[in-house]
């Protein structure tokens, strides 16, 4: 029976490891110019997706931030581990986002690569605010990539990575 409980967090690790690696790889490899630069569509469209998932964050519309993602999404976060499945994704917004945080692109972070035949992967810097106790609560921030699917023209986020969560000093 052991065996059967330690498959799921094998799995679970080699997932993490591919993922590591493959982020280590995009660094290491890193060229100037790789990147879509800001005026290409892939860019623009990629910008205008995240203003729009963030919006409806931002103002707790549920059932449009949903849309943006694919029913088997994985979410690693790494201070609350993995989520799986866009359903918990949203109840956790709902529960934990809605009314208390409110999140901003660093824009000037942001980053954008083709992934052909595809989609693309996003990586950025993002900002969280506390409304009605920014007085209190300095603003958090964090790292994130998105791994974007574009099905015929339609784009959903199919994986996310938070990482390196931490607040800005006052």
């Amino acid at each position: 029976m052991k065996r059967l409980t330690a498959l799921p967090r094998t799995i679970l690790l080699l997932q993490m490891l591919v993922l590591l690696f493959a982020w280590l790889a995009v660094q290491a490899d890193y060229r100037p110019g790789r990147a879509a630069p800001p005026d290409d569509e892939l860019f623009r469209t990629i910008a205008a997706l995240d203003d729009a998932v963030f919006d409806a964050s931002n103002r707790c519309e549920l059932e449009k931030f949903g849309a943006f993602f694919t029913d088997d999404l994985e979410f690693y976060h790494d201070q609350s581990g993995l989520m799986r499945s866009r359903q918990s994704l949203v109840e956790a917004v709902q529960k934990n986002i809605c009314g208390n945080v409110r999140r901003e692109l660093v824009r000037e972070s942001l980053a954008v690569y083709p992934l052909h035949g595809f989609g693309a992967v996003q990586m950025g810097v993002h900002r969280f605010y506390h409304p009605g106790r920014d007085h209190i609560e300095p603003p958090g921030e964090a790292r994130f990539i998105h791994l974007w699917q574009n099905t015929d023209g339609a784009w959903k986020i199919t994986r996310v990575i938070s990482y390196d969560h931490h607040s800005l000093a006052k």
